[in-house]
């Protein structure tokens, strides 16, 4: 199977099958300069989306109608975006769109569940069970798409957790009072890695910004369903944190995601998503006085070395956007 250069910034997905010329072949140094533009892009989309929870408990409306705005708010500048980096209509086949459309409603569940659990328990709770994708991911990766570790990277995946479980240890609550929001946001991590794995099959067929504008759209709905349905309040009065919230989270966050979603394995950016508990305990120590202790920095310091570990070692042998191509997913232009 042809393997695209997987480091390739462009508006546009890899080249198909076969048609690339001997002529593109990249030198070292052209390789060398995306790849870490690639790994630079997948930590700022992890510090972005780390700011999600301070936006919602920011917010005067509903939790689940906050994830409308940030969706709704958002599709604008997505298109622009899009449109800028040369997007244009094409027909896509209709496992495309049943992928795309999932991914929505998948990703839609996802803020829902997630927006309510952040109300109902502690920050740092609801940043650790939010990002359950952190295991699940790599490990549907090591199932399904047979990305293996290496040992390195196996190392690297057990420091990262234990550093994470350090950091967020004095936080780490079960009781009566956040059950139920812990409980929430567990569902929103199992739905994320559901979102992840569609989304990296829509990798496979079109450009990162054209996937996540579409997959955006398909989850306006039925947040505004929801929240309605709950009783919540739709209409701000102050938009600032929404603004915030859909430019931070949705157009910055997820952006960069999943555009790194092309370029690196399910270990890798499942490793990548520890990130985000380690900038959530900094958020908590500076808004909310929750200070960090000697276990918290040690944590940090984990984690740390564990994306340096991960960056170090030998590339991926399979992005996911590869170990899932299939017929169904026929490499289009774009869309």
């Amino acid at each position: 199977m042809h393997r695209p250069d997987p480091q390739r910034l462009s508006s546009v997905p890899d080249t198909p099958h076969g048609l690339t010329p001997p002529s593109s072949a990249p030198t070292a140094q052209s390789v060398a300069a995306p790849g870490l533009i690639a790994f630079a892009a997948l930590v700022v989309a992890n510090v972005a989306l780390a700011f999600g929870p301070w936006f919602v408990r920011a917010t005067e409306v509903g939790p689940v109608a906050a994830g409308f705005w940030r969706l709704t708010l958002a599709v604008p500048f997505l298109i622009a975006l899009a449109v800028q980096q040369g997007a244009r209509p094409t027909r896509l086949s209709r496992g495309v769109w049943i992928g795309l459309i999932v991914g929505g409603v998948c990703f839609a569940a996802d803020l829902g569940a997630w927006h309510l659990g952040i109300r109902r328990t502690t920050l740092a709770n609801a940043t650790l069970f939010g990002n359950a994708a952190t295991l699940i991911f790599p490990i549907y990766g090591f199932l399904i798409a047979k990305t293996w570790p290496t040992r390195t990277q196996g190392w690297a995946l057990v420091l990262a957790a234990t550093g994470a479980a350090l950091l967020l240890g004095r936080s780490y609550q079960l009781d009566a009072k956040n059950l139920v929001g812990d409980l929430l946001c567990i569902l929103a991590g199992l739905l994320y890695t559901v979102y992840f794995i569609l989304m990296a099959r829509a990798r496979a067929t079109l450009a990162p910004l054209s996937a996540l504008t579409l997959s955006t759209l398909a989850g306006i709905v039925p947040l505004l369903v929801f929240a309605l349905a709950m009783g919540e309040r739709v209409m701000p009065t102050h938009w600032g944190p929404l603004i915030g919230l859909a430019l931070c989270s949705q157009v910055l966050g997820q952006g960069l995601m999943i555009y790194a979603l092309g370029r690196f394995s399910p270990l890798v950016i499942g490793i990548a998503l520890l990130i985000q508990p380690v900038v959530a305990g900094v958020v908590g120590w500076l808004v909310y006085g929750e200070r960090l202790g000697a276990a918290d920095l040690v944590g940090v310091v984990m984690v740390a070395v564990a994306l340096v570990l991960v960056r170090r070692g030998p590339p991926p042998e399979v992005p996911l956007e590869d170990a899932l191509d299939t017929p169904d997913f026929e490499r289009q232009e774009t869309v």
